[in-house]
């Protein structure tokens, strides 16, 4: 048997239409947003901008990545999606100055004249240290692309999460089969813990979910005695807090709208692990559930022992399943890069869904579409 090639296809038009470009945006910026309420522990200034932190830049190079491997699946008619990635973030470390002459060996002779390549690595903010990312400096550090099988670390850390985010848009858009494929091995580039893909590729289906459903939080938690919802059969599939029981864990979930107790959130989110960052999110959007509650939401999220991961899965949930209007204004056109990340996420869909680039048969409807976006 042939094993599938890990990639992010195409479906049908169904899948595509069901997708709303503001809920896309609010994902993206909404993950960002929770970032910036981490770094300031909920306590947001009262004026000045609002800084992200390294889990916006390294999501920032995983949609860019995604974007570029669909590039060239769609020029070349074969690729690895999470091999793109990795040149993604190999793209991120030689801006942060990680190895950079030993990076640009590795690849500035395959690109053409100029590397980096591609619009994102001109943005200034991206070169600036915001925060430490061990698991992936450490991978990128050796040049070493870790795979599923051939792990490079043990790590459990949740950036493998929070970079991840966005891809559920492509979990929604080409089919969960060989979409968890790509999305496991993309977390296993750098964080081996087989639990930490599971959370990785578990968020996915339900990002999708928030991508595509009325009320996305409902029943999220249910215990039905037929068929248990995925939020509550993927809590079941990791390790918990404290030795809890599965049962324990996902009672304190399915409270929607209880009272928003930070003794829990620090019961349920003790760590940085990626874990930790889903199981205090999904408090979070119980306790949060509404449009207009976003701002408490991040406020709330980012008093989590590790607040930066969970504001920042809880963001995403939240503004995939209510869109980019939902989000606080005041803050949101205070964040950094909030146009970087707000084009991507554009981008993200229009490539996935309208082809601007063109493909191998078809010519590109926008000629600087490559020189944006180059597929390798």
């Amino acid at each position: 048997m042939v094993k599938p090639v890990a990639r992010w296809g195409r479906q049908g038009m169904a899948g595509k239409a069901a997708v709303s470009e503001a809920r896309v945006r609010g994902l993206v910026l909404g993950a960002a947003l929770g970032d910036a309420a981490g770094v300031v522990r909920g306590r947001w200034p009262a004026e000045g901008p609002l800084r992200i932190g390294v889990s916006t830049q390294l999501a920032a190079f995983t949609i860019e990545g995604a974007i570029r491997a669909s590039m060239r699946s769609s020029h070349r008619g074969i690729c690895h999606a999470p091999s793109v990635v990795w040149h993604a973030y190999c793209r991120w470390a030689f801006l942060q100055g990680i190895e950079p002459e030993r990076i640009a060996e590795r690849w500035a002779g395959s690109g053409g004249d100029r590397w980096p390549d591609g619009w994102l690595a001109q943005v200034p903010a991206l070169r600036e240290r915001r925060g430490s990312a061990p698991a992936t400096v450490a991978a990128l550090t050796a040049l070493t692309q870790g795979t599923l099988t051939r792990p490079v670390s043990d790590s459990r850390g949740a950036h493998a999460l929070t970079r991840s985010l966005a891809l559920g848009l492509l979990w929604q858009l080409s089919g969960s089969d060989g979409c968890a494929s790509a999305i496991r091995e993309t977390a296993a580039l750098t964080h081996g813990a087989a639990d930490v893909q599971e959370v990785v590729a578990g968020s996915a289906e339900l990002v999708s979910r928030c991508l595509t459903e009325s009320d996305p939080f409902q029943g999220w938690t249910s215990l039905g005695p037929v068929a248990e919802h995925p939020a509550a059969a993927l809590v079941r599939r990791l390790p918990l807090p404290h030795s809890a029981s599965p049962d324990t864990v996902v009672d304190l979930l399915r409270a929607p709208g209880g009272v928003a107790d930070h003794g829990q959130l620090a019961w349920i989110a003790p760590d940085a692990t990626a874990s930790s960052a889903l199981l205090g999110a999904l408090l979070v959007v119980s306790r949060f559930p509404g449009r207009d509650t976003v701002r408490a939401a991040l406020q709330f999220a980012a008093g989590a022992p590790d607040g930066n991961s969970v504001a920042s899965t809880a963001g995403a949930l939240l503004g995939a399943a209510h869109g980019v209007d939902a989000l606080p204004v005041e803050l949101l056109s205070r964040l950094e890069l909030a146009w970087v990340l707000d084009t991507l996420a554009r981008d993200l869909l229009q490539e996935h869904v309208d082809s601007p680039g063109g493909s191998e048969y078809l010519p590109a409807r926008d000629p600087n579409w490559w020189n944006r976006y180059p597929g390798w």
